[in-house]
């Protein structure tokens, strides 16, 4: 089967997991959004006090144990590390402030778009601005240190601490901290959560399906093959919401969005540029984590901290829309993120040319 297809199976695959989870209690719209379920996860580990967003989401520990799993099946395990860790921690902290200023991450995006909500389309509109910029940074020479192998030990930590989070919250669920409303409150049956996760974990290592990486593939290389993917996830979602009488086009009155226009595209501006330079979304950071990449590890604990932040500091937005603190981080991380573009793009073409004088 070519490569083609197989994206487009992993699309509709991934659509219809996303459907089963929001009909089974996920929040709407919010069948899969790896962005809110580390941020209620830090809610759970009372890294916030948000009492609307806490619970230990297990799709979350799904995700990195099903693309452990896959890559260990397929010999596909490759323990590295060493890149950047400092500038890899603060891009995946804006990422998370980009994704909960917005209320979404790319793949809620996706599903939000698929139910109706004209917002995302805003919001899809800055993501690939963000791609965009991001991937001319490439093409004039971006890049971050080189990553070293590791032992083993040091790429299996990660889905091993995931694991065994997993094993403690399915051995008392009270010792972490839940919701009583809101959409903490709202959540499948832990046992499809965990099956949900390990299938797109799975699937997502197996194929590298990523929305950022979909469109980093069009701007550098004219590769549409995960772009019909995506859009094969879309139009099952769009029928789906149609067969449940859930699809709504419109700007008002969508669940767990604001229908700020500017805010919405600026801070997915944000997260776009954020997942190129990381290579990869929050999902894919997960998947790559739990195929031994500690650089993608160290990105998802720059997440979970992010995700504290927002709470914490009201960064994040709310149906009543962005936060002035939330407006003021996203043009921060925006500046802060386009000096590493240029930084380490000097830096890479600094370094270039130095081994081209050295072999002449």
């Amino acid at each position: 089967m070519s490569r083609m297809w197989i994206l487009i199976i992993s699309g509709l695959a991934i659509g219809l997991i996303a459907l089963t989870l929001g009909v089974s209690g996920n929040p709407p719209n919010m069948g899969v959004c790896v962005a809110c379920f580390i941020r209620d996860s830090a809610g759970s580990l009372n890294l916030h006090s948000a009492a609307t967003v806490q619970y230990l989401r297990p799709e979350i520990f799904g995700f990195v144990i099903g693309a452990f799993a896959t890559a260990i099946l397929f010999r596909e395990f490759n323990a590295r590390a060493g890149s950047a860790p400092i500038i890899r921690f603060t891009l995946g902290f804006l990422m998370m402030i980009g994704c909960l200023v917005f209320l979404g991450c790319p793949l809620r995006m996706v599903l939000r778009i698929g139910a109706g909500d004209l917002n995302a389309i805003i919001g899809l509109f800055g993501l690939i601005i963000g791609i965009g910029i991001g991937s001319l940074f490439i093409k004039k020479g971006f890049s971050l240190p080189r990553s070293y192998k590791q032992s083993s030990i040091e790429g299996v930590l990660f889905p091993i601490i995931c694991l065994v989070a997993l094993l403690i919250f399915l051995w008392d669920s009270q010792i972490f901290t839940a919701s009583e409303k809101g959409p903490g409150a709202s959540h499948a049956p832990v046992w499809l959560s965990i099956l949900a996760g390990l299938v797109i974990g799975f699937i997502v290592q197996r194929t590298r399906f990523c929305f950022i990486g979909m469109a980093k593939n069009i701007f550098l290389s004219r590769n549409y093959n995960m772009a019909l993917g995506i859009l094969a996830l879309t139009l099952v979602v769009i029928i789906g919401n149609l067969y449940l009488g859930k699809f709504n086009i419109s700007f008002d009155n969508q669940p767990i969005t604001h229908t700020d226009g500017l805010w919405n595209f600026l801070s997915m501006v944000l997260v776009g540029l954020c997942g190129v330079f990381i290579t990869g979304c929050p999902l894919r950071q997960l998947i790559s984590a739990g195929q031994g990449s500690s650089d993608a590890a160290i990105s998802v604990l720059g997440m979970l901290v992010g995700a504290a932040f927002a709470h914490n500091f009201s960064f994040a937005s709310s149906p009543a829309g962005p936060t002035e603190n939330g407006k003021l981080i996203v043009i921060i991380g925006i500046v802060l993120v386009l000096a590493v573009g240029f930084i380490y793009t000097l830096a890479s073409r600094k370094s270039l040319s130095d081994i081209t004088d050295e072999s002449r």
